[in-house]
C-alpha cells in the first residue's frame, strides 16, 4: 500500500490538483477519492493541498465543473454528486487526522456544496443528476449518485455536529432521499446494467441488514467473473478495479471481510510493478482497457484494503453505516440531537 500512496502521489501537481493521471482530465469526486487515500498512506500535507485546491475552484452556487485540465474547466456541466462528494472527503480525513484546522477551513464548501444537492431534491425524495443552464435541477436522478449523496449528507450532517452547526434541511433531505433509495426504484433513470447501481445503494448505507444481503445475492452472477473481480457492465466482458473494490467495501458493510478479501485479491491482475493500478481488463481478449493507470483505481484499492484492515481510525467509514447519524431512516426525525461518531464512499 506504501507503494500504491507514492504512486497516487506521484501524479499530484504541484498546486494540489490530483487528475486521473498526470496531464489528463480532473473531475471533483474521483479527486477527492484520492485524497482520501493518500490521508489512509499518511501523506496528510498532500490531501489538505487536494481539498484545498477544490474549495478555491468552488462555484459561488456551491458546484464545480464535471471536468477540468491544467486547471482549466473544460465540462462546466454542475453534477450533483460532484457538489455533494467534498463532505464525505472531508470527514475521512478528520477521521484519519483529526485536523481541526482543515475541518473548519473546508466546511463552508461542504455547506455551500450540501446546500446545493438540497436544491436539487426532486419531489418524491430522489436527487437530479446536474443543472439545467437555467439552473434548475434536471429531473432524472441516477441511483449510484444518489446512493453516494446519501453518504455524502450524512457525513455532512457528522461535520455539521462536530462543529456545533446543526443542518436541519440537510436531516430531512437526506430522510427522503433514503426512502426514494429503498423504496421506489422507479424514482431513477434505469442504468441496471452498470454494476455500480447494484452493490451502492449498500456502499452508501441506504440498504442495510438483510435487505443488503438479498440484494447483493440477486445479481452477484450477472457482474462476479471468478477469480478476476466485478464487471462494469453486466453484458460487457470487462472487469474493473475501482468497482471490484467498491463492491468488497459493501461486502464488508454487510459483515463478510471473507467475501470482500476475495475480491481484492482477484483484481490484484491489475496491479502494476510500481504500485499503481490498471483501470480494466478485457479477459476475452488479454487486454487491458483503457490503457490507462488511474489515481480513482489505485485510491479504491487503498480504501478496501484500510477498510479490511483497520489501519485508520477511518477505516470504519464505508464498512460501518450504522456509526453514522441514524439520519435518513424512518425514526430520525426523532433522533436529530445525536452526535457523531464516524462515517462513506462511491464513484458516480
Amino acid at each position: 500500500m506504501r507503494a500504491t500512496v507514492a504512486a497516487i502521489a506521484a501524479e499530484q501537481d504541484a498546486d494540489g490538483a490530483l487528475p486521473w493521471f498526470r496531464g489528463g482530465q480532473l473531475d471533483p469526486w474521483d479527486m477527492v477519492e484520492a485524497a482520501m487515500a493518500l490521508d489512509v498512506g499518511g501523506e496528510h500535507g498532500r490531501a489538505r493541498a487536494a481539498y484545498r485546491w477544490l474549495a478555491r475552484r468552488q462555484r459561488p452556487d456551491g458546484s464545480w465543473a464535471a471536468e477540468y485540465r491544467a486547471g482549466v474547466e473544460t465540462a462546466p456541466a454542475a453534477e450533483s454528486n460532484h457538489a455533494g462528494y467534498l463532505a464525505v472527503g472531508i470527514w475521512h480525513s478528520w477521521l484519519c487526522t483529526g485536523d481541526e484546522e482543515l475541518v473548519g477551513a473546508l466546511w463552508p464548501a461542504v455547506r455551500r456544496g450540501l446546500d446545493l444537492v438540497t436544491r436539487m431534491q426532486l419531489p418524491g425524495g430522489a436527487v437530479g443528476w446536474a443543472l439545467r443552464p437555467d439552473g434548475t435541477a434536471d429531473d432524472t436522478a441516477l441511483l449510484t449518485g444518489n446512493a453516494s449523496l446519501f453518504q455524502a449528507l450524512r457525513c455532512g450532517v457528522a461535520l455539521a455536529g462536530l462543529l456545533g452547526q446543526p443542518q436541519p434541511d440537510w436531516e430531512l433531505a437526506v430522510t427522503d432521499l433514503g426512502t426514494a433509495l429503498r423504496t421506489r426504484p422507479e424514482a431513477f433513470a434505469d442504468r441496471s446494467r452498470y454494476s455500480m447501481d447494484w452493490y451502492y445503494p449498500v456502499l452508501g448505507g441506504a440498504v442495510t441488514d438483510v435487505a443488503a444481503d438479498a440484494r447483493l445475492a440477486a445479481d452477484w452472477d450477472r457482474f462476479v467473473v471468478p477469480g478476476l473481480g466485478a464487471r462494469c457492465v453486466a453484458d460487457r466482458p470487462w472487469v474493473t478495479g475501482a468497482e471490484t473494490c467498491e463492491l468488497a467495501l459493501a461486502l464488508a458493510a454487510t459483515g463478510r471481510p471473507d467475501a470482500a478479501l476475495e475480491q481484492v485479491a482477484a483484481m490484484q491482475h491489475l496491479r502494476a510493478d510500481d504500485g499503481s493500478y490498471w483501470t480494466g481488463y478485457v479477459y476475452p481478449d488479454d487486454a487491458r482497457w483503457p490503457v490507462e493507470r488511474t489515481t480513482w483505481t489505485a485510491a479504491a484499492v487503498v480504501l478496501a484494503a484500510d477498510a479490511l484492515s483497520g489501519a485508520t481510525g477511518a477505516s470504519g467509514l464505508f464498512t460501518g453505516p450504522g456509526a453514522l447519524p441514524v439520519t435518513g431512516t424512518e425514526t430520525s426525525r426523532e433522533t436529530a440531537g445525536w452526535l457523531p461518531g464516524g462515517a462513506g464512499r462511491g464513484r458516480p
